[in-house]
């Protein structure tokens, strides 16, 4: 039975000082707050009446707790920037503390709201994590992602279809200041699509009626309100000439399977990209949660060969195969990095059952060895 079990997130916040949580909707950031801050004042700005109040008077802020002493928690911040400027100030002048979430720093970059220049620090909450969970089948979890809501739904599809027409279609698109609501909407099937692979702005924008730059900007707002990664080339060249361009992934497999329209069996190429996206999840987790200045990136040479992640330095070099049965044809883009730079595990992640180890020291793990080993730091990153 599929269970959700204590989340990883752990702020301890020293006395004066402040912070920022971000994360996408429903990655269950009021749920963790009210929590685990039960003692601290809450100000729930997706309350129609508390956000009419701060947004018509900011001030209120400083006038109702200049006295007060200790923590305050105010909930998706971005729905009102100017509070930024009150809450500068009362950090400087005052004995109060700020816990802040939100799903998107772009609506505050845009009106240069103020972000406290360093005085408030930062922290993410992902999508559901392996060791957050239990209980749950591949294939069903491919379906129905790991937003927690989503992930425990007795009709995911539902609810995806609920997320995307409520919150990606019209407040993404009204935050953005999106015109072409159906281009968008077909931006997104695109991107969802092409999740993995290299970015390329021009096929994208002749299958969705828009020009390269248009694109380029909705990709930006994706990764701006915390819906997708982009992938770095590793680009410490030796021999081989390597590619430069980035990679996207959306942030939810369930999500880009809903909005490609797909359902991933094992067996199928859908399933390996499918498998390849959570292993990012776990990755962006953990850099999250455990190691938040750990380097991912790709590695790929222009004659084809490549390796799906480089953890660090070259710490790992982790390949996904959604197959029961890693094969010699499996192995290429490992051996092709392994002729040129020194790594310090090669690994590939697919659905065999028993871990085992093959010709240049590779090692081939069940996903669930993988992902136990990735958050017991056995990896090494």
């Amino acid at each position: 039975m599929k269970k959700i079990k204590e989340r990883l997130l752990n702020i301890q916040l020293p006395p004066k000082r402040s912070a920022f949580l971000w994360g996408p909707r429903k990655t269950g950031k009021t749920y963790w707050i009210n929590k685990n801050y039960t003692e601290s004042p809450l100000i729930d700005l997706l309350k129609t009446d508390i956000f009419a109040d701060y947004a018509s008077q900011p001030s209120l802020l400083r006038e109702r707790y200049l006295k007060y002493d200790g923590l305050i928690v105010i909930d998706e911040i971005q729905m009102v920037p100017d509070l930024l400027n009150e809450i500068h100030w009362m950090i400087e002048n005052t004995n109060v503390s700020f816990l802040m979430t939100g799903s998107s720093a772009r609506k505050l970059r845009r009106g240069h709201a103020n972000l406290l220049a360093g005085r408030a620090w930062r922290y993410s909450m992902t999508p559901l994590s392996y060791v957050e969970t239990e209980g749950f089948d591949l294939e069903e979890a491919f379906v129905s992602g790991f937003l927690p809501p989503h992930f425990l739904s007795v009709d995911p599809i539902q609810d995806l279809r609920a997320y995307v027409a409520d919150y990606l279609k019209e407040e993404i698109a009204a935050e953005a200041v999106i015109q072409n609501i159906p281009a968008f909407a077909q931006f997104l099937r695109a991107a969802a699509l092409t999740s993995g692979e290299l970015l390329n702005y021009t096929n994208i924008g002749r299958e969705t009626g828009v020009s390269a730059k248009v694109v380029r900007n909705y990709f930006q707002i994706l990764e701006d309100t915390l819906l997708g990664y982009r992938v770095q080339p590793w680009r410490k060249v030796k021999k081989r000439r390597l590619i430069e361009t980035e990679k996207f992934y959306l942030f939810d497999v369930g999500l880009t399977n809903y909005l490609a329209r797909r359902f991933p069996q094992k067996g199928t190429p859908e399933f390996g990209h499918s498998l390849e996206n959570y292993i990012l999840m776990e990755l962006k987790a953990y850099q999250a949660y455990r190691n938040p200045e750990l380097d991912i990136s790709y590695w790929r040479t222009s004659t084809g060969f490549e390796v799906d992640f480089i953890l660090g330095d070259m710490q790992v070099a982790l390949e996904v195969k959604g197959s029961s049965k890693v094969h010699s044809a499996h192995t290429r883009g490992l051996k092709a990095l392994l002729e040129e730079h020194q790594v310090e595990k090669a690994v590939i992640v697919a659905l065999e059952r028993h871990p085992r180890i093959l010709e240049y020291g590779v090692e081939v793990l069940p996903w669930q060895d993988f992902l136990e080993r990735l958050w017991t730091g056995e990896l090494g990153v």
